[in-house]
């Protein structure tokens, strides 16, 4: 009974979020609406949009997860680093984005990076699509297939059919509705995702015996509620969480300047000058998000302790709301829907993020590869039309990775990074490790593109391209080779391949000599306007 009650709290969420997409399609006129929402967003939409679109299911799973199994440190210092970088993103990046992707009238990340370089030949536009195509699909691949596997594990649906329903949800809003609908469910979304972070770590805390019995069995663990040691849940000893590995986890905010999705929301803004507003909203929601998520972690471990829950090992501790959710239902019918709600926040995790990537990368290829890059001409029904089949066709990309075997992947999709997809596909990855390398792609690929962008004047296209390229290509040497050689190299990728890309724009821009007059005078006009 509970799970036909948790079942039907899961439909309604999925059903409100179709017709928010159903009404939002009546607003779209063009494909600057489908991509932008024309520029129209309200403050409150325009934060908790980027930040439910940002916080995927990485904060209701892997967060919790990682501060089961290790402790506080880990969680926690990932946790300061996000919630820094998300501060200043909205402060350093949001109003300029805004302001100089209007001024260059581009409706895509691409497009604003051509334009701002004259890139007349659309090198920029290709290469900086093409990363986002290459990160986006495995990184919505593995989005559809958490949903399908949630669907799986608790109601025992089968995979590839849950996987699939959830997919065409997410479809169906998107090409409907496009950008204005992801929007506005996104919003819901975070509404969804908070309310489900809250009844978790108040039940969580009242069925574990009270904060005083969560504590006392955090302390009985070695290094586990230190932030200079990470504990050891195989041996039950600790091991040092030292300088070099905070400097690291810390990176993570470096992530922010470079994420299309969020980057779009902050273009998407009706006025700049509400863009404070935003700030407060967004920074306040994900710190205190954040470190809720990380509470529940140590409060599942008192519920395994205790035997109220399983103990979750490796990947099995992303799962521990679910967990807590599954015991919940079985109190009475309120408490199954409750609980069916939680679960519906775990989807709103997932979604929120998917729906931004499918519209980040439909909008690479319908608008930058097709329109510049290919120079096809459309009329503006048509473009429309090819913007809904092409969010229809990445789908099904998508959809294939996550339920195909991975030699079967990597035959039919060249084009698609075998390392990601091998990420995307894995069904016993960690979604914090999916996570975690696509956000350092994107946040190395693109963030010291956007910074130089913005803040220097004499950087050129042939800095930007050199730097794409060898900031991409260092995210796969560290990871995958130098890392390897441990101690102080033993550092996330995303802090050593951004600090090599800034400079690679830099060193090569300076010895490449100034851009054109018209593309540094276009530049100061662009600035002028924008002050």
């Amino acid at each position: 009974m509970s799970n036909i009650i948790i079942l039907a709290a899961i439909i309604l969420y999925l059903g409100m979020v179709v017709w928010i997409g159903v009404i939002c399609s009546k607003k779209n006129s063009d494909v600057g609406d489908f991509y932008l929402g024309g520029r129209k967003l309200g403050p409150v939409v325009t934060a908790m949009s980027a930040e439910a679109s940002d916080m995927s299911s990485y904060l209701l799973m892997g967060v919790p997860g990682l501060a089961y199994l290790t402790g506080l440190a880990d969680a926690t210092w990932t946790a300061i680093g996000l919630a820094l970088g998300t501060y200043l993103n909205w402060l350093i990046v949001a109003k300029k984005i805004r302001l100089y992707s209007h001024g260059y009238q581009a409706i895509t990340l691409p497009d604003y990076f051509s334009k701002r370089f004259g890139d007349d030949k659309h090198v920029i536009t290709l290469i900086s699509a093409a990363l986002i195509v290459i990160f986006f699909i495995p990184y919505t691949a593995s989005g559809f297939a958490a949903c399908g596997k949630l669907f799986n594990s608790l109601l025992g649906f089968d995979y590839h059919a849950a996987m699939i329903v959830s997919a065409v949800v997410i479809v169906l809003y998107c090409t409907m509705g496009g950008f204005l609908a992801a929007s506005t469910s996104d919003l819901v979304q975070s509404i969804i995702m908070t309310f489900a972070l809250a009844v978790v770590v108040i039940f969580g805390i009242v069925q574990a015996g009270g904060m005083g019995a969560v504590l006392d069995n955090a302390k009985a663990l070695p290094g586990y509620l230190d932030m200079f040691h990470t504990h050891i849940a195989e041996t039950n000893s600790s091991g040092d969480y030292g300088f070099f590995k905070i400097v690291s986890t810390l990176a993570w905010g470096l992530g922010y300047f470079g994420m299309p999705h969020i980057l779009l929301r902050f273009m998407a803004i009706e006025d700049e000058n509400k863009l404070k507003i935003s700030r407060r909203i967004a920074t306040v929601w994900v710190f205190i998000s954040l470190i809720v998520a990380t509470g529940i972690g140590v409060i599942g471990l008192t519920l395994s302790k205790n035997g109220i829950i399983d103990t979750l090992t490796g990947s099995e501790s992303e799962t521990i709301i679910v967990k807590i959710s599954h015991y919940l239902s079985t109190f009475n019918p309120v408490a199954a829907f409750i609980a069916g709600i939680i679960l519906a926040g775990i989807l709103a995790a997932t979604m929120s993020t998917a729906d931004s990537q499918l519209l980040a990368a439909s909008s690479a290829i319908s608008q930058n590869l097709a329109v510049e890059v290919l120079h096809i001409n459309m009329s503006k029904k048509t473009s429309m039309l090819v913007a809904r089949l092409t969010v229809v066709v990445i789908s099904v990309i998508s959809i294939f990775f996550a339920k195909a075997n991975i030699i079967v992947a990597r035959i039919s999709v060249i084009a698609i990074s075998i390392i990601a997809v091998f990420l995307a596909s894995n069904p016993n990855s960690s979604v914090f490790q999916i996570v975690s390398f696509a956000w350092a792609g994107f946040g190395v690929a693109f963030g010291p593109v956007v910074l130089c962008s913005l803040f220097w004047k004499r950087a050129n296209k042939y800095g930007i391209v050199s730097g794409m390229i060898a900031g991409g290509a260092m995210i796969f040497i560290w990871k995958f080779g130098i890392a390897k050689l441990g101690g102080i190299f033993a550092v996330y990728e995303l802090l050593p391949a951004f600090i090599f890309a800034t400079l690679v724009i830099i060193v090569v821009s300076l010895a490449t000599g100034k851009p054109s007059k018209e593309v540094m005078d276009k530049f100061e006009e662009v600035r002028n306007m924008s002050k």
